[in-house]
């Protein structure tokens, strides 16, 4: 489906906004307390309720008139377009991050998870001990 053909079909602008955002269906879904299927029914109508609307815009972090005026092609030319040389150092490059921070947010989880199971293998060789010390008696 094109948006020049159906330039004012919202549900497709609430699906494309949502995919650009990286939210799923689901999450929509749960934030609002309805179902996946009628998330995905509001992205197939080409109107949609304006009180549904402003609870959509909330959940997706932009205002209902955002979603109104949408343009991919907008969005596009703006990312094309958009140079700031300031930021070429460090992590980023060209305002791009040059590592992925769900890797960095996976790691941390990894060494805080095996900090735990050596914290909790010190706790059982202590609960032995004392129960070793206390069979001694």
């Amino acid at each position: 489906m094109s948006t020049a053909t159906k330039p004012n079909h919202i549900g497709y602008k609430i699906g494309r906004i949502r995919e650009l955002r990286g939210l799923k269906q689901e999450y929509i879904a749960h934030q609002l307390n309805v179902s996946q299927q009628t998330i995905s029914k509001i992205e197939q109508s080409e109107t949609i309720d304006e009180e549904m609307l402003n609870q959509i815009s909330k959940v997706l972090g932009v205002s209902a008139e955002g979603i109104k005026n949408f343009s991919e092609d907008a969005v596009f030319n703006y990312f094309n377009n958009f140079n700031d040389n300031s930021v070429n150092h460090g992590p980023f490059n060209n305002n791009q991050c040059t590592f992925n921070p769900l890797d960095k947010l996976v790691d941390l989880f990894e060494e805080h998870k095996k900090l735990y199971e050596r914290l909790l293998q010190s706790e059982r060789e202590k609960v032995e001990l004392l129960q070793a010390k206390k069979d001694q008696r």
